[in-house]
């Protein structure tokens, strides 16, 4: 069974792409780093690798999450309106130009009894998502999050 999850471990890291691709790409950096340093002979050369090894981390990086996380924000922003409409019969449309997108994915955590209060300390308080978070009393896991 899985740990249940909180604010102190809502994070989640995909092993293959963390803790294999990575740490390869790093350690290649790090090679071609080393090798520019200590061969005048090839030094041009090893620049250009390492050079190509910082851009290749940083696509894979931004490339990684950019199409997962703007189709789950979508899907966030939806489930928290669909959510809201049916524990209070009313539209968080309403509210939205009150309400920022960071905090509005704060809210997946919060359990449907907490949510209209919540949401009404959000527009009257203007919480920051992170204390949104810790506001939570029940927290509702989110554990298909990329």
């Amino acid at each position: 069974m899985a740990q249940q999850q909180n604010y102190k471990n809502h994070i989640r890291f995909y092993p293959p792409h963390h803790f294999v691709f990575y740490p390869f790409m790093l350690a290649l950096l790090a090679g071609t780093i080393f090798y520019a340093s200590k061969s005048e002979e090839y030094k041009l050369i090893w620049v250009f690798m390492a050079m190509f090894a910082v851009a290749i981390i940083w696509l894979a990086f931004m490339l990684r999450q950019h199409y997962a996380l703007t189709l789950q924000n979508r899907i966030i922003v939806q489930e928290v309106h669909y959510r809201y409409f049916v524990v209070t019969g009313k539209r968080l449309e309403l509210l939205e130009d009150k309400l920022s997108e960071s905090q509005i994915f704060a809210l997946r955590f919060a359990p449907d009894n907490e949510l209209e209060l919540l949401v009404n300390k959000i527009v009257q308080e203007n919480l920051s998502p992170n204390v949104i978070k810790k506001t939570i009393k029940n927290w509702r896991a989110d554990n298909n999050r990329v």
